[in-house]
């Protein structure tokens, strides 16, 4: 004690008494939560020192992250300096700051704990997405100004108490060479935390209480922002897993689909009759295009005019649905043609390589395929996902700099994209191969700045409807050099958008901030029909093998329009954590702790009215999420050639 007492009278004496004030606060958190989970645990010994003995060896990792800016105050402060009174002011306040979020951390993982009996996990991440909703609820809820006003009274009185021991920290001397030992000692905590430490050294038992209790919220928090993911099967409505699959393979087969003897698998051979069509593909995901942009839709801006002039002229889907609120969402449903999985998109997920691509696929035929995109591919780990599944990735860094004529934040002007792009279409011809080219838009996006001269909009007024129109505007001058060129009348141009610009609405899941459009345009190829089916953003790849008639062996949940049943027809629209099934124009959302409901929803408003449940549909939308989830986990979405 002695020794302790004397440490606290040192130089890096706050670093330490930090670390015992969180971890003190995270036991008392612990304890709580203990308390409250009393009818849920095994009381077994060995599992009750477990939990307090895991759980304080994640709560030193998280004091160590918290302690990092007193520790920096400590190393840089020279003593002279150090010794003064005012010194105490900034030490004073690093704690305040520090105390404070941590108790306020330690109250929200209790009421977090009441409703989910959870530590913080991606439900917690979710919030920081929709912080306007949450807000208004937690004002709604509780009295804020009475709560932070404890808040603020437990920490000064901490400070209170610990003031003795902070200022006699004051009072001694370090050189700046041992000042820099202790620091860079202190240093390896945090990196062997990050670098060493994971979130599943808590799972010591089967009891789900007990693993979730020997954690930490914080470290917990860090985890899943990082690992993007709720455990389908811990969080949502559940079947067995042979019965989900059933399901499955039944709303997938085709007269030209062959399934693998496999209960457990969707895999199939896709069989055509007459020959492969051997045409080259350039799909354009379209940044935050939502359909009520196009004229055609009720836009009365005139934002959209080539786009709406090309409906009369493309194969133009009217129903056609993204799968949820953000570009990774979108470019995971067009490339892998899978269900939505809770959490986030399988593009920012670990163990996300040589995943079953569009690109995989057209690659294995022999295509050049290449994942174009205006900005840096490292944002939404884009890069690294489709460069491991079938693409070559070119990004901004490839685009020569004669090509650009403008630049933001989010990368290069979308004309520098598209030119870009068909220099790649060029090359693959010059070269005699066939080419699929996934170009990915960044214009229509904030600040919505654009080159100069190109539409009666100017780039300075930073408006959405510019952002628009500059894009269609790229498409337009994009598809005119195209048709140029000795390969177009060989090729087929998809244009879809990744998402809507907007996902808020009057219910959770609000239909209309779904609906997007989508093109296929080849005038010698395609021919131009308004499609009124209600179709999938995950049901385009497979679509687009099957009008090409393309043979392979598919593990897509999407499904060829053109080969399945219209009884079949059904959509998936969702956020991080609310599940939404759509089918017979009832909608049904999946969403944590295990619940089910079931909507009649407006189409056109987005608004909702709920009705009785049925079994059926609840069972086939269980199927569907659960079925991706499973197939995803246990690794029956990779491509095997």
């Amino acid at each position: 004690m002695k020794k302790m007492t004397a440490f606290f009278n040192q130089r890096f004496g706050p670093v330490l008494l930090l670390t015992l004030i969180i971890c003190t606060v995270s036991l008392i958190t612990r304890i709580v939560l203990f308390v409250k989970s009393l009818s849920s645990i095994d009381f077994s010994p060995v599992h009750i020192v477990g939990i307090f003995l895991v759980g304080l060896f994640y709560d030193l990792v998280v004091s160590s992250f918290f302690a990092i800016p007193v520790a920096l105050y400590c190393w840089l402060i020279n003593d002279s300096f150090y010794r003064k009174k005012i010194q105490r002011v900034p030490l004073f306040l690093l704690f305040f700051i520090i105390i404070f979020i941590i108790i306020t951390i330690a109250g929200s993982e209790i009421i977090f704990w009441n409703e989910f009996n959870v530590r913080f996990n991606f439900i917690a991440v979710d919030y920081l997405v929709y912080t306007n909703e949450v807000l208004g609820n937690i004002q709604e809820s509780y009295n804020m100004p009475v709560i932070i006003s404890i808040v603020v009274f437990v920490v000064l009185f901490l400070l209170f108490v610990v003031r003795k021991k902070l200022a006699a920290s004051q009072s001694g001397s370090m050189y700046f060479g041992k000042r820099t030992l202790y620091f860079l000692s202190f240093l390896l905590l945090p990196l062997a935390g990050y670098f060493l430490v994971n979130n599943r050294f808590k799972n010591i038992s089967k009891n789900n209480y007990i693993n979730e209790l020997g954690g930490n919220g914080v470290y917990e928090f860090g985890a899943a922002f990082w690992n993007n993911e709720l455990d389908y099967n811990r969080f949502y409505l559940t079947k067995n897993d042979t019965a989900n699959i059933k399901i499955l393979r039944q709303q997938l087969q085709t007269s030209n689909a062959t399934f693998v003897q496999d209960p457990l698998s969707v895999e199939r051979i896709i069989k055509n009759d007459s020959a492969e069509k051997k045409w080259n593909v350039v799909l354009i995901s379209v940044e935050s295009l939502s359909g009520d942009y196009l004229t055609y839709f009720g836009n009365k801006e005139n934002i959209t005019p080539y786009l709406d002039s090309l409906i009369p002229h493309s194969l133009f889907f009217k129903n056609f649905y993204a799968s949820g609120t953000r570009t990774v969402r979108g470019l995971e449903a067009l490339a892998l043609a899978i269900t939505p999985t809770p959490g986030q998109s399988i593009v920012r997920r670990p163990n996300n390589e040589n995943m079953f691509t569009m690109g995989s696929v057209l690659k294995n035929k022999g295509y050049e395929v290449n994942f174009i995109y205006g900005g840096n591919s490292f944002f939404d780990n884009m890069g690294y996902f489709f460069s491991h599944s079938g693409y070559t990735v070119l990004d901004k860094r490839d685009i020569p700099e004669k090509l650009v004529n403008h630049t933001t934040a989010w990368g290069v002007d979308d004309e520098a994209a598209f030119n870009f792009c068909l220099q790649q279409c060029d090359k693959s011809y010059a070269d005699g191969k066939l080419f699929f080219n996934h170009l990915m838009t960044i214009s229509n996006h904030r600040p919505y700045t654009y080159p100069d001269g190109r539409i009666d909009i100017p780039s300075a007024s930073q408006s959405m409807q510019g952002g628009v129109k500059y894009t269609d505007y790229a498409i337009h001058k994009f598809l005119t050099d195209a048709a140029a060129k000795p390969w177009f009348n060989n090729t087929i141009f998809v244009i879809v958008a990744d998402h809507c610009s907007r996902s808020a609405g009057k219910t959770d899941l609000p239909v209309n901030r779904y609906h997007i459009p989508c093109f296929i345009y080849a005038p010698r190829l395609i021919m131009p029909v308004m499609e009124e089916r209600l179709t999938s953003q995950i049901d385009l790849a497979p679509t687009v093998l099957g009008m090409m008639n393309i043979n392979y062996t598919s593990r897509f949940l999407g499904f060829d329009i053109y080969r399945t049943p219209i009884d079949r027809d059904r959509v998936f629209i969702s956020t991080y954590q609310n599940m939404g099934f759509i089918k017979n124009n009832k909608l049904v959302i999946l969403s944590p702790p295990k619940k089910a409901a079931l909507y009649l929803p407006d189409f056109l408003t987005g608004a909702a009215i709920q009705i009785t449940q049925e079994d059926s549909l609840t069972n086939d939308a269980i199927a569907w999420y659960q079925g991706a989830s499973y197939l995803f986990k246990q690794k029956k979405y990779v491509f095997n050639k």
